[in-house]
């Protein structure tokens, strides 16, 4: 019986890299300091794949660049059924939509 891995989507901007705000289409951030150890520990349990609507062939690249490949399976900008996705930009829905809504309303991105 094969060992089934969950899948989670990633994102690139300000998760995995140092991006604060300023997009250049034509250029990715450095990789975030313990952005490699925390893919390896990961990958160790689960499919990694990198959820981005940056240029695919760019983000490959970086994820060649930044030798992370062992450990991102694909880079998508799909929503694909995955087990968890982690963002700088989301917001967890606990069932109330009027703390939700406060939520929103009060949001900040972690880097601003």
């Amino acid at each position: 019986m094969k060992n089934y891995k969950r899948t989670i989507l990633i994102d690139l901007d300000g998760v995995l890299n140092t991006y604060t705000g300023d997009f250049d289409e034509k250029y990715i951030p450095p990789i975030k300091d313990g952005a490699y150890d925390f893919l390896e520990k990961l990958a160790a349990k689960f499919d990694i794949k990198i959820f981005t609507t940056r240029n695919k062939l760019l983000t490959s690249k970086w994820v060649l660049e930044n030798r992370i490949d062992k450990f991102v399976g694909e880079v998508t900008n799909i929503k694909e059924p995955a087990w968890m996705i982690i963002d700088d930009r989301c917001i967890n829905f606990q069932g109330n939509y009027d703390k939700i809504f406060d939520e929103i309303k009060n949001f900040k991105v972690w880097y601003k």
